[in-house]
């Protein structure tokens, strides 16, 4: 009698394709000469809009505590790939902000990305890919709604 294998876990399912995509990012910034990039890095780029925000509203929207994202911009800093400057709503407060190296870094992010979707849309098939990012998409609210913890990096 032939054994049924097990059908992967959910978080074996999840785990190859966010490796995948993390592999192809360090691969290409590697590439470009962004050697000093890890990927608890990349979270500040993925989250940080165009006109900056501040360090408190970048950890909530991380889910990690104020400290641990503290560090990641520290570092980030002293790189030059982000800036703090003074918030023009509250003078106490400071923005974090991409300088043009960050601006550069996120360019490639951006390509490598636009690359992997279209990958996998051709994998997949128009049809299913956008069947996919509707359900990551939901899959996300859901998080959102209910994931209250912190990750800490």
């Amino acid at each position: 009698m032939l054994a049924v294998p097990h059908a992967p876990s959910l978080g074996a399912e999840l785990r190859a394709p966010l490796e995948y995509v993390s592999q192809r990012v360090h691969a290409e910034l590697t590439r470009a000469g962004f050697t000093d990039i890890r990927p608890a890095h990349l979270t500040v780029f993925h989250l940080l809009p165009p006109d900056g925000l501040r360090t408190t509203r970048l950890a909530a929207a991380a889910r990690m505590t104020k400290q641990s994202m503290g560090a990641l911009i520290d570092h980030l800093e002293l790189r030059g790939y982000v800036e703090r400057a003074p918030d023009s709503s509250d003078g106490r407060a400071r923005l974090v902000r991409l300088t043009a190296r960050g601006q550069q870094l996120t360019a490639i992010l951006r390509r490598c990305m636009d690359e992997v979707e279209r990958e996998w849309e051709r994998g997949l098939g128009p049809r299913r890919y956008g069947q996919f990012r509707e359900a990551l998409d939901r899959l996300n609210g859901i998080v959102a709604a209910n994931g209250n913890g912190h990750r800490h990096a």
